[in-house]
């Protein structure tokens, strides 16, 4: 029986409950009793026992009748009430509505009445929404995660998992997190954004899209490169959905993200532990056997260890046109981040010829980023052009250089191109994509 399912998820000590505070809002000017209104219900529901000859939507009318009575409330703040217990019930408590909410693309949980939201890149406070108290966040999250056969508890304290829509949610319990449940889920998008949105958004330039699209087909091998929340695997499904649809591409990611469009893909992820703590698949060991599975082309989510020498390797080793991603602060400190994590693989190869391989795998950085408004660019796109003195060198050929910023808080800036005809352009060419003229001259 639902209700009965309900009471066991949910059930609280009741000294444990606490009523939470919230900002009042216009709509609902007395929002701090309904809150504490919905946390007695819940508690009703938990204590009392439906009657065998009750219905589940009569019990818990009454149990809301009862609660409110003497409470002199509107219909819209009776239906309100309404909601939110069958939120609870049906749904996944207070996250329900955010769940829902395609505009929105982050959610975060820091505590029972501290929860953010992500909108149009920035991060906000949400007080319309909260929890009865820590108790009640650990019920939604295991609601939330049992349907893929996860699990979280004392003995277990960090879930990280992708959930039936191909959301991603992480959760932290104490000891770990020092503040109590921390809940962090980044929305699916079942849409990811193609050229035209960038364009149309200001994300990059026609020149810059022609070009990376040129790229692309030339099979240069690419990284993208950026901080939490820039944009990056949006940005490499674009570029992917540039490929040759003959193109045999795997994609290997650590949650599956991308939507390539493509017929001949197929996508591979990783898999965490067990209970017992073994049976792990790794980024690291994806890469090693996508190299046995016959790839044109290799596209990793995100390479951040051992498997950059691995992804290094299939770059340099005929699967030309692979891409990947990296967490790094811009183009430079992409290199030297791959650097690292190259020598993290253990093997015993100098500094140099470590950089020499890395010149030579890769042709193409793009850096993104999020403006302190929100809005995402392409801030830099540059090439490797060969070794200078025991370094990497690169060239920029695109930019975007910020200007000001308005009393809005909007970025001002604009793109540049640089007076420097890439090194890459000859072999654009050479493989019969000759429509750069306009950008680059003859």
């Amino acid at each position: 029986m639902k209700t009965k399912k309900f009471i066991d998820e949910f059930a609280v000590d009741v000294d444990d409950l606490s009523f939470v505070q919230t900002d009042d809002y216009d709509e609902f000017p007395n929002k701090v009793l309904l809150d504490k209104l919905r946390n007695k219900i819940i508690q009703n529901l938990i204590d009392n026992n439906i009657n065998n000859s009750e219905s589940m939507n009569d019990f818990v009318k009454s149990q809301i009748d009862k609660t409110i009575e003497g409470y002199d409330l509107t219909n819209p703040e009776r239906n309100y009430l309404y909601n939110l217990i069958d939120n609870e019930i049906n749904g996944y408590g207070p996250l329900t509505e955010l769940l829902g909410d395609k505009s929105l693309t982050e959610i975060m949980v820091n505590g029972a009445n501290e929860i953010y939201i992500e909108l149009d890149g920035r991060i906000i406070r949400d007080n319309s929404v909260s929890f009865i108290n820590n108790d009640h966040i650990v019920r939604v999250i295991q609601r939330l995660i049992s349907p893929i056969g996860k699990t979280i508890d004392a003995a277990h304290p960090m879930v990280d998992a992708r959930l039936e829509d191909g959301s991603r949610l992480n959760a932290v319990l104490p000891p770990l997190s020092l503040k109590g449940p921390i809940l962090t889920i980044r929305k699916f998008k079942p849409e990811l954004a193609n050229i035209e949105d960038f364009l149309r958004t200001g994300t990059l330039t026609p020149y810059m899209a022609r070009f990376l699209e040129a790229c692309v087909h030339a099979k240069l091998n690419m990284i993208v490169v950026g901080g939490t929340g820039s944009g990056k695997t949006t940005l490499l499904n674009v570029l992917s959905s540039f490929c040759d649809p003959a193109d045999r591409i795997i994609t290997i990611e650590d949650a599956a993200e991308l939507k390539l469009k493509q017929t001949h893909v197929i996508s591979l992820e990783t898999r965490s532990t067990n209970y017992e703590g073994t049976g792990a698949v790794t980024i690291r060991d994806l890469v090693i056997n996508s190299l046995r599975m016959r790839p044109d082309r290799i596209i990793v989510g995100e390479v951040r260890g051992k498997e950059a020498f691995d992804m290094l390797q299939a770059m340099n080793t005929g699967h030309e046109g692979s891409m990947t991603t990296m967490h790094a602060n811009g183009p430079s400190d992409a290199l030297n981040r791959l650097e690292t994590m190259v020598l993290m693989n253990g093997v015993e190869i100098p500094v140099t010829a470590i950089r020499e391989y890395i010149e030579s795998a890769i042709q193409i950085v793009i850096g993104v980023e999020r403006l302190s408004d929100g809005r995402r660019r392409v801030t830099s796109i540059s090439e490797i052009v060969g070794m200078k003195d025991g370094e990497i060198e690169q060239k920029e050929i695109f930019k975007f250089k910020q200007t000001g910023v308005l009393p809005n808080g909007s970025v001002e800036g604009e793109f540049l191109l640089h007076k420097y005809v890439p090194k890459v352009y000859s072999r654009i060419k050479a493989k019969g994509i000759d429509d750069l003229k306009d950008i680059f001259g003859n």
